[in-house]
């Protein structure tokens, strides 16, 4: 995924009512930016980093930045534009990078299902066959392992229920963690965080719910899924 065009770098200042950004350019000017991220992003926003952030094309809109990576403080660079994680998992699929999820005749997006008023990030089908797709962004990174989610998740947990709805309905689920980070090697719940989506994602895999982690090359011009991550599901100790 390149993006459209180029990002322009600022320095963070803070961050108002979740989706505010408040950045400094290179001029000295202060950037107002859009976040769609509404986790803590614990890790990597901190008080004086480099963010990158992509302009607006529609003119009618308030804010005219977006916020697209941000750099930890051991300089590493991480995707935080949750939308953009929907379409490297769809990059990732068509690419058989995931080859449980290749080889299906159509991928649809956002397609309406459940009993929860939910929206399903990537429907595959093929002949009879279907397969529903989550995808969750894991920002949060240590000592090589990502976890979700970073705040509590209300939202994520009503994505399990859905998918595990769904495969006792009969068809294949599947929950997609996308790391858009290079420092990323294993993946798993953030129990620590919240308590209840880690029991609850331990219960859907023994349910039959598929997941799968992909891990990415992140810099100012590109994000790219180049591999898959290890699935861990033991709790994990913080360092």
């Amino acid at each position: 995924m390149r993006f459209p065009d180029p990002l322009i770098s600022a320095r963070f200042e803070r961050r108002e009512k979740r989706f505010f950004i408040y950045a400094t350019g290179a001029n000295g000017a202060e950037l107002v930016a859009h976040t769609n991220n509404t986790g803590r992003m614990t890790g990597c926003l901190h008080g004086g980093a480099t963010v990158w952030l992509s302009p607006a094309h529609n003119p009618d809109r308030k804010l005219k930045w977006t916020l697209e990576i941000v750099e930890t403080p051991t300089g590493v660079p991480v995707g935080v534009n949750t939308n953009a994680a929907n379409e490297l998992v769809s990059e990732a699929i068509s690419a058989g990078l995931i080859p449980a999820l290749s080889g299906f005749d159509e991928m649809r997006r956002e397609v309406k299902y459940g009993t929860r008023r939910s929206r399903i990030d990537i429907l595959l089908t093929r002949a009879t066959e279907k397969v529903w797709v989550e995808v969750k962004n894991v920002s949060l990174v240590e000592g090589g392992h990502g976890r979700f989610p970073d705040a509590p998740s209300e939202r994520g947990r009503k994505h399990l229920r859905e998918l595990m709805d769904m495969v006792a309905g009969g068809d294949r689920a599947a929950l997609v963690f996308c790391s858009q980070r290079p420092d990323a090697q294993t993946i798993g719940p953030a129990d620590d965080v919240d308590a209840q989506y880690g029991k609850l994602l331990r219960e859907a895999v023994q349910a039959g719910v598929e997941v799968y982690g992909l891990g990415c090359a992140v810099n100012e011009h590109s994000i790219a899924a180049d591999r898959l991550l290890t699935l861990n599901l033991a709790p994990y100790l913080p360092q």
